[in-house]
């Protein structure tokens, strides 16, 4: 193979002084709670296993995985919180469902079949 073609790994060089990388664009700002349309799915895994998904969530990461965390914590079940969703181990629609409408996210329903 021929490394004339291979990539410098992503440097770039300028010579104004000013240069900056384009920021990406992350949503910082959390939105409301009831400006939140959260929708709760479940959804079968390897092993014929379910699990709850909480798809939706516009916010920063570290909101993301409070809430995450708190849910978790709600549920007695294990899970993570990445790329906007939440995933919990087990089918725990109902418990998800009420808790999220006792913390005020209105918008909030079951999705799916």
């Amino acid at each position: 193979m021929s490394k004339k073609n291979k990539s410098q790994g992503g440097f770039v060089f300028s010579t104004d002084p000013n240069f900056r990388f384009p920021e990406q664009e992350e949503s910082t700002t959390t939105a409301p709670n009831e400006k939140q349309a959260l929708r709760i799915w479940l959804q079968r895994i390897k092993g014929n296993k379910e699990a709850t998904v909480i798809k939706g969530f516009v916010g920063s990461d570290a909101d993301l995985e409070s809430l995450a965390k708190q849910l978790k914590n709600k549920c007695a079940a294990g899970g993570n919180a990445k790329d906007g969703e939440i995933i919990i181990q087990g089918d725990h629609r109902d418990k998800v469902l009420a808790f999220l409408l006792e913390k005020g996210f209105s918008n909030s329903k079951k999705a799916g079949g």
